[in-house]
């Protein structure tokens, strides 16, 4: 059973998604919170497995909220449903620790694969859609060293093998599994190994972490 909680200031936005999660066999809504602030407390008192985050909440906004959670090492995972189109936070989320999003008018099936994804550890956006997603708010990445300068290498990938670097940076390019194996001739279950242990070698929660870890250290470029 996944238990989820619900942080949207707007309570029929809560209740439309509490119907349609508790219709679900496999899923309970174990809490509400109506701003960042009560997620982080229910967070600690009930251990979701997955949070639901809206952005815009008044007081504590749901990315202060969001890096707050991942900061106590909780194991609660969190999607955040926002208005993609005109929200230009949705970078910063991920930024702070959310393993995806979605917009809040995906079909409900589009949820429900969305929340079982998260809690079953893996990244709710597509590589593609994240790569676009980072480009889009390209302001907020490091900024490449000049050529004629040394660049410190990230120590994140210190631990890293030559095949799994090279893993590492075409995920960030926006490759599936499927075209990784495809593309470098590798059987796709040991495409899948190579990138579970680059989520846990280099402390990435999910494969959008490891997205934006190929930009952080620069081994992908801004399309």
């Amino acid at each position: 059973m996944t238990t989820v909680l619900i942080a949207d200031d707007q309570p029929m936005q809560r209740f439309g998604f509490r119907i349609l999660l508790e219709s679900q066999d496999d899923m309970t809504v174990v809490g509400e919170a109506s701003n960042g602030a009560e997620a982080i407390r229910l967070v600690d008192g009930l251990r979701p497995d997955v949070v639901l985050m809206d952005i815009r909440m008044p007081g504590l906004d749901g990315i202060e909220a969001t890096r707050r959670i991942i900061a106590t090492g909780a194991r609660s995972r969190v999607l955040i449903v926002t208005t993609f189109d005109l929200d230009a936070y949705a970078y910063d989320g991920l930024r702070a620790g959310a393993s995806g999003f979605l917009v809040k008018d995906a079909q409900p099936e589009e949820l429900l694969a969305g929340i079982r994804a998260v809690a079953a550890g893996d990244a709710v956006v597509a590589p593609s859609l994240t790569r676009r997603l980072l480009d889009a708010y390209i302001h907020h990445l490091p900024q490449a060293t000049p050529a004629d300068e040394p660049r410190p290498e990230d120590p994140r990938l210190a631990a890293l093998t030559d095949r799994e670097r090279e893993i590492l940076t075409v995920v960030g390019q926006g490759w599936t599994n499927t075209e990784i194996a495809t593309r470098l001739h590798l059987a796709e279950s040991t495409v899948k190994t190579h990138v579970s242990r680059i989520l846990a070698k280099t402390g990435a929660r999910d494969r959008v972490q490891a997205v934006i870890l190929a930009y952080d250290a620069q081994l992908v470029a801004p399309a």
